[in-house]
């Protein structure tokens, strides 16, 4: 699988229409830009219990959904473009169905592996001024996810993003968001599973234990 990086993008912390502050709001970069073991050093983060550690290093968002926000939701000022969902790199044809934990990808010259489908939270909708959305996003599974930088490198709009290894090819980032934080638990054994995979990330670990004391 190979798509074309449309942007990378990276944010300060801003005051959200609530008051709340969030480093949510991000916009692309343009030239060459540095990817390192937390990500792309420009970018900062305002929540570091969620945010900004290794194995959330680079949050990835499919273009296609803000169409699909638009569509459900109609218009949004602040879906204004890449990196108004937080993402730090946006492409377009590549999905939570098509991405599975522990795929690897090289972009320009870094070297990312998806460890975790992200999990929205209220800060999307303070965001964006539209209640609702988070419940939407769950039940369609339209989650983005997170990768880990294994090799950091230099990258920029406009380079390829191949995948170079395949991770764990039965559990997509579709399937693993719904399993760890969809409506309907998991069965045990699916968790159980999940939560054994050898390159899925420590927060998604620990979000799959709270889960199964349900």
């Amino acid at each position: 699988m190979t798509v074309v990086i449309a942007a990378l993008c990276a944010g300060t912390s801003a005051a959200l229409p609530s008051g709340r502050r969030s480093g949510i709001q991000k916009s692309p970069l343009t030239g060459t830009v540095a990817i390192g073991e937390r990500g792309i050093a420009s970018d900062e983060q305002v929540n570091r219990t969620y945010h900004g550690y290794p194995s959330m290093a680079l949050h990835h968002f499919p273009s296609e959904t803000y169409a699909w926000l638009l569509h459900h939701f109609g218009p949004m000022p602040r879906l204004s473009g890449p990196g108004s969902m937080g993402e730090n790199i946006s492409t377009t044809g590549m999905t939570e169905h098509d991405v599975c934990i522990g795929d690897r990808f090289r972009i320009g010259t870094a070297l990312i592996e998806v460890s975790q489908p992200r999990q929205p939270c209220s800060t999307i909708e303070h965001h964006l001024e539209a209640k609702g959305v988070v419940k939407a996003m769950v039940a369609a599974a339209r989650s983005g996810w997170f990768y880990r930088v294994i090799e950091p490198g230099e990258a920029q709009a406009g380079d390829l993003q191949e995948r170079v290894e395949r991770g764990h090819g039965a559990w997509s980032v579709a399937r693993a968001f719904l399993a760890t934080y969809g409506s309907a638990r998991a069965p045990d054994g699916e968790l159980e599973e999940l939560a054994s995979l050898e390159r899925v990330s420590d927060r998604l670990v620990r979000d799959i234990r709270k889960r199964l004391t349900l």
